[in-house]
């Protein structure tokens, strides 16, 4: 994509949706955490519901340590992996009290130390709790990275790498956001919706139809 189709890119993205933020419910950067260790393999739908009984009841590391791996799964048994993902949160829980203070680390390579926690989770984190310019690349930026010509790339990394190059500046931010927002309800897997996207001349895919 030429650099000027770029700038376009986002800049209309941006127009359509001037303060994104995740579709994950949280108050904390404690609850953003935990509430994407708890998405892997689920949807944000299901992940919501789940903490809407899991927060109010364990709000902070050390309540959520206080339940235990067998208290945490009960409040997350609807979500695909519940056990494992228990498993991970209370060993967060107790390494953030041990080595953090409690808090929730504002650095990359303390957060990928975390249980359950990998390059995308951290990028989330960085990014949405602490307004980092990261870019975490989920399916839906993959595809879209690839698909529009935006930053092709044959591995999650590729396409991040190429994504923090190509990205102006000034849409750094909250490119995270708009570019996942835009691959989960319009630039969509099966059947991308090309009828209704801002940004449909300056996309690069060759299968694209209005």
């Amino acid at each position: 994509m030429k650099k000027a189709d770029v700038q376009q890119f986002y800049q209309r993205l941006r127009d359509n949706n001037p303060a994104p933020t995740t579709e994950l419910d949280y108050a904390t950067p404690f609850q953003l955490l935990i509430a994407v260790i708890l998405s892997a393999q689920a949807t944000d739908v299901g992940v919501n519901k789940a903490t809407a009984r899991l927060f109010p009841a364990a709000p902070t590391p050390a309540a959520m340590l206080a339940l235990g791996e067998a208290g945490v799964a009960e409040y997350i048994k609807t979500i695909g992996l519940y056990k494992t993902k228990a498993r991970n949160v209370v060993a967060t829980c107790r390494i953030l009290i041990e080595q953090h203070g409690g808090e929730v680390p504002a650095e990359r390579e303390a957060l990928e130390a975390l249980p359950g926690v990998g390059r995308k989770t951290a990028n989330v984190v960085l990014n949405t709790a602490f307004g980092q310019p990261t870019i975490a690349v989920d399916t839906h930026i993959f595809r879209l990275g690839n698909r529009t010509g935006l930053a092709p790339g044959k591995t999650v990394l590729e396409v991040e790498n190429k994504l923090l190059r190509v990205t102006p500046r000034e849409f750094l931010k909250d490119a995270h956001h708009w570019l996942i927002l835009h691959g989960r309800y319009v630039c969509k897997a099966r059947k991308p919706d090309c009828a209704h996207c801002c940004v449909f001349d300056v996309c690069g895919f060759r299968g694209k139809s209005a």
